[in-house]
């Protein structure tokens, strides 16, 4: 039996699948000529049943052709991105609380301040500094009398009078002879002693064992970002208990030299006048002063910072 009867059957044996009227037979036959009349009686005369099978033949040709002809095209859209991975726990909590609104009660972080554009950051001050000499102490009777800088002195608290250094100062005080050393603000002026540098509160005395032998020599460091040669100086030159005497001197040292002032000063022991010569820019210039009063007068030169609201330079 031909191929294409045999391909029929197979369908007509399937149940049916394929059912072929005549009409659609004679418009495949020839799809340029359409034959209006059907062919009822093709299929009942066998002699008509080769060229029906050809027709069936040439239709499942052109079926199978245009099926196998499909051949699949490549997808040229972009692959589908991949999914992100899951995120760890932790950093979703942490991102969780970065965006959670701070409660109004709790403290505000400390935002950095951010320095104004086209000013000039200030001149770091020398840090560093220190000097060596005598430490000596006070207590009774300067406790509970003002100190040059206006507070109450109290010599149970670690504090130190020196003649240059800026109010506040914080400067450690170290004993070189058994290495113990204390910390102690700056809020006096003095001594007022040749060969000392410091005078101690009784409290910062104690710390460094210099109660007993009272005049210890010391080494002077300053903390923090204080620029102690920055300043007005004057140098002192004498100290009189009659006013006329520091009159006089200033008056025979008005002729060459100036400003001149006389400074009272009410001691536990009395007042005292004090004659101070010059108001000087820098420290260093005001000790270069110092010794040429030294040298042209004989005279033993005190360095001492010109405090502010106090011409001659505090009140101790």
């Amino acid at each position: 039996m031909p191929r294409g009867m045999r391909r029929i059957r197979d369908l007509h044996d399937a149940g049916g699948a394929l059912k072929i009227s005549p009409e659609t037979v004679s418009v495949t036959l020839d799809s340029r000529k359409h034959v209006s009349h059907p062919q009822f009686g093709c299929l009942s005369n066998f002699s008509c049943a080769p060229l029906f099978a050809l027709c069936v033949f040439c239709l499942l040709c052109v079926y199978s052709s245009g099926c196998a002809a499909r051949k699949p095209i490549a997808d040229r859209r972009q692959p589908p991105p991949v999914e992100p991975s899951s995120t760890p726990a932790e950093t979703a909590d942490a991102a969780k609380r970065s965006t959670d609104v701070p409660d109004a009660s709790a403290t505000p972080p400390a935002v950095a301040s951010v320095p104004k554009k086209n000013k000039p950051a200030p001149v770091p001050a020398p840090s560093g500094y220190t000097e060596e000499g005598n430490a000596s102490w006070y207590g009774v009777p300067f406790h509970g009398r003002h100190a040059s800088n206006g507070e109450i002195y109290d010599m149970y608290k670690l504090t130190a009078a020196h003649r240059t250094l800026p109010f506040e100062t914080m400067v450690r005080v170290t004993n070189l002879n058994n290495g113990k050393s204390t910390v102690v603000r700056i809020t006096d002026r003095g001594p007022f002693v040749d060969n000392r540098i410091i005078d101690l509160s009784l409290a910062a005395a104690r710390e460094v064992e210099s109660v007993g032998p009272g005049v210890v020599p010391v080494r002077v460091e300053v903390l923090g970002g204080v620029d102690p040669t920055a300043g007005f100086f004057t140098v002192q030159v004498g100290a009189f208990r009659e006013r006329a005497n520091a009159e006089r001197l200033r008056d025979r040292l008005d002729v060459s030299y100036s400003p001149i002032f006389i400074q009272q000063y009410d001691s536990p022991d009395g007042v005292f006048y004090r004659v101070r010569v010059g108001r000087i820019s820098g420290e260093n210039a005001a000790r270069q002063f110092g010794e040429q009063l030294r040298g042209r007068e004989g005279f033993t030169p005190l360095v001492t910072r010109l405090d502010e609201g106090s011409p001659a330079g505090g009140n101790r």
